[in-house]
């Protein structure tokens, strides 16, 4: 092992989230994908790494005061990266109690609640009834894009003209809403213009591009 830090990841939302952090943050990584749909995440090896089988982690090989230290949960790992590097978690303490209050946000709400529509509408064995998990998860998903949309009224990023982590956390699981889920229509996406800009600013920054491709889905 390197002195880089190691992702395993695979380019799901939250897997984006952490490769888009470590390119705007300029740390050198080595990307190792780890394939769910083959249960990669179960091996014994990942299991070392991440008990609780999950993308993505990392391991700082010289995190722990010159050894390996490993760290699971992608909203950890953000705010490990930049306590590390000092960037893109304000120092003023209240820019950085609302850049980690919306980045909760996004693991305990946004995050979930997509991916349990995006469950119940593509995923979810078709001969379920599947209509009150359809319909609770669109309402829900509708409600916190109306909350995203508000947040964004008149600002460049989640909380300001600063970019932070909270921006990179969010972003990609609003991109998956349709690249994923093709739910243009069904949330009635277009509508939301304030978060239509957002992603459309982050998505013209090279690193953001870039860390949204690491770790592709492998080829069946």
């Amino acid at each position: 092992m390197t002195d880089k830090i190691q992702l395993y990841s695979l380019a799901t939302p939250n897997g984006q989230k952490v490769s888009i952090a470590l390119e705007e943050m300029g740390l050198p990584y080595d990307a190792h994908t780890i394939d769910i749909r083959k249960d990669d995440q179960f091996s014994d090896a990942f299991i070392q790494i991440n008990p609780n089988s999950k993308i993505p982690a990392i391991v700082d090989p010289v995190g722990d005061q010159g050894q390996p230290l490993n760290i699971m949960e992608s909203g950890a790992i953000l705010i490990y990266l930049a306590e590390k590097t000092g960037k893109f978690l304000p120092q003023k303490p209240t820019k950085r109690m609302e850049t980690i209050q919306w980045l909760m946000w996004q693991m305990a709400g946004l995050g979930p609640m997509f991916g349990q529509f995006g469950h119940f509408t593509v995923y979810a064995p078709k001969e379920r009834d599947l209509s009150y998990g359809q319909e609770r998860y669109t309402k829900e998903a509708k409600r916190l894009l109306n909350v995203l949309e508000k947040q964004l009224e008149g600002k460049s990023f989640i909380i300001g003209e600063e970019l932070t982590i909270a921006d990179f956390a969010i972003m990609p699981w609003v991109v998956c809403l349709d690249q994923f889920y093709d739910a243009k229509e069904t949330l009635y996406l277009d509508s939301f213009k304030n978060t239509n800009r957002w992603v459309s600013n982050l998505m013209e920054r090279p690193a953001v591009q870039k860390g949204m491709e690491v770790c592709p889905f492998p080829e069946k």
